[in-house]
């Protein structure tokens, strides 16, 4: 007999196949597309705002986000599987050093503000470095970077040369 946490993790494992839930944190502004059904109509309605908290509890997972509107903070909190979310979008990442944000209820205007954490984005693709990497193509690589950088000094001593003249 299943225990509840396999059934948990087997209807989780469900609706990720279903829909994509990207991977975002606490201090990120979020962009939640919200499920309304009015009468016979359904339609989408979108809360941005910053993500406060988040609970990582299986099918029991849920997020908090938290708006200014009109000059009043408003604070959501979602179930992160749950049928009524239709998409979530992560608009900036912030630089947050807690995993609750709650002193934020508290602050307004400039002290509310993150930093946005800057992604480093690195120039090689991930099919070179699924390549192997032997002594023999190390070696090579390494000095063909020795050259260039030779090349480049010759190049700007070159420049300077004629520069003086």
């Amino acid at each position: 007999m299943k225990t509840i946490e396999e059934i948990n993790q087997s209807n989780v494992k469900k609706i990720l196949a279903e829909k994509k839930i990207p991977e975002f944190f606490p201090g990120d502004v979020i962009k939640v597309g919200v499920r309304i059904t009015e009468g016979k109509r359904d339609r989408i309605q979108y809360f941005e705002g910053v993500c406060i908290a988040k609970k990582n509890r299986d099918i029991n997972s849920s997020f908090t986000v938290r708006k200014i509107s009109f000059g009043e903070g408003v604070e959501r909190t979602f179930a992160l599987f749950s049928s009524i979310i239709d998409s979530i979008k992560v608009i900036r990442s912030g630089k947050v050093r807690r995993a609750k944000l709650y002193y934020l209820r508290d602050r307004t205007g400039k002290s509310a503000r993150i930093a946005e954490k800057i992604k480093k984005k690195i120039g090689i693709d991930l099919v070179e470095t699924k390549s192997e990497v032997t002594k023999e193509s190390n070696i090579e690589a390494t000095t063909d970077k020795k050259d260039l950088i030779k090349e480049i000094k010759t190049e700007t001593k070159k420049e300077s040369s004629e520069e003086k003249k």
